[in-house]
């Protein structure tokens, strides 16, 4: 995939609630600080976790399934990279990678994930256990 440098990776996970998005930004932040990211990197990552988040919050569960559900955020620093995985057991949805320029403004969170991501992949999930799974990367320095 990328090097054989041993990656570092934390993992968060958060209710599905809107006040631990800032959690997760936090955290972002923390590790592309330590790995000296750009500020102009480091906003577009806060932004596309933002949308990654915040989509699996307002879409993958119904206030019922609130108590126990998670939304599950893994950031792993590779010598080049950093990749984000958002990931939830929620509803899932239907993705086919088609041209999402026509869709509504709801509807804009993975336009704007693909825009300012070197790498975007909805990943696939295991029917034993439904959701969504989103792979973030962003490519650092030389490497970008």
């Amino acid at each position: 995939m990328t090097t054989s440098v041993a990656a570092e990776r934390v993992s968060l996970e958060i209710p599905p609630k809107p006040q631990f998005v800032s959690l997760c930004r936090l955290a972002l932040t923390a590790i592309c600080r330590e790995h000296r990211f750009t500020d102009d990197d480091i906003a577009d990552l806060k932004l596309a976790i933002t949308e990654a988040c915040s989509n699996s919050i307002r879409h993958a569960y119904d206030e019922a399934s609130e108590a126990v559900s998670k939304v599950f955020v893994t950031y792993e620093m590779l010598a080049d990279r950093l990749i984000v995985e958002v990931r939830d057991h929620g509803r899932g949805f239907e993705y086919e990678g088609a041209n999402t320029d026509d869709l509504p403004e709801g509807g804009l969170g993975i336009s704007i994930i693909r825009a300012v991501c070197d790498e975007f992949e909805v990943l696939p999930v295991d029917a034993k256990q439904p959701g969504a799974a989103l792979r973030l990367t962003k490519l650092r320095g030389a490497a970008a």
